[in-house]
């Protein structure tokens, strides 16, 4: 065999090598950014899980107190129609929003639901035979825990987004991620009060 023919084999061999490394790492940082991308839906989930059952435990709520005498319509209302305004808020479905506008929706109006479930439970503080109730207790029990909960799955989300988003703005990453469609994701930002739940505190 001639020398050419040694050379021109081992550039051939040398080349599939290369387009061999690059397949084997495509084919790798593909898959990672899939299950990035899946660890972010899925926090997702968590994170509407609890944001709803803290919007299921409100009708009860506001059943329980609309028991106690002279209580104020007006609070009533609010919670009720911030209940109402958060199920307006169109997300896509089974997937975290990519659309950051999306997500500040979505956030603004748990926001207003929070606030007035907050301000409803420091107006049933002036009711003593309400806070007597072991229904209006369970409720309130329940609601510290829910809301303690929202708290850690935002977090939680904030943590895989910030995986994902690194990952597929991360050179080389950025170059499949840009072929294959991987778009960022937005974050849960903090706003007024965000670090303090509601206080359900009954106690004197």
């Amino acid at each position: 065999m001639s020398t050419a023919v040694k050379i021109l084999l081992g550039v051939v061999g040398l080349i599939v090598g290369l387009v061999v490394i690059v397949i084997v790492w495509a084919v790798s940082s593909y898959n990672g950014m899939v299950s990035l991308q899946q660890g972010v839906d899925g926090q997702w989930a968590q994170v509407q899980n609890v944001y709803q059952r803290r919007s299921d435990l409100i009708p009860n709520l506001v059943s329980t107190v609309k028991g106690a005498a002279n209580f104020e319509k007006s609070t009533l209302t609010a919670v009720t129609e911030a209940r109402a305004s958060v199920g307006r808020v169109q997300l896509p479905s089974g997937a975290a929003p990519s659309d950051p506008s999306q997500l500040a929706a979505f956030d603004k109006a748990q926001g207003q639901l929070g606030s007035a479930l907050s301000r409803l439970l420091v107006v049933s503080e002036q009711y003593p035979q309400l806070r007597a109730t072991s229904n209006f207790r369970d409720l309130q029990a329940q609601l510290e825990g829910t809301e303690n909960r929202i708290s850690v799955e935002r977090g939680r989300f904030n943590e895989v987004v910030q995986a994902y988003n690194t990952a597929i703005r991360s050179f080389p990453g950025v170059i499949l991620a840009g072929m294959f469609h991987f778009s960022a994701k937005p974050y849960f930002t903090a706003t007024a009060g965000a670090e303090t739940a509601p206080k359900v505190d009954f106690g004197n």
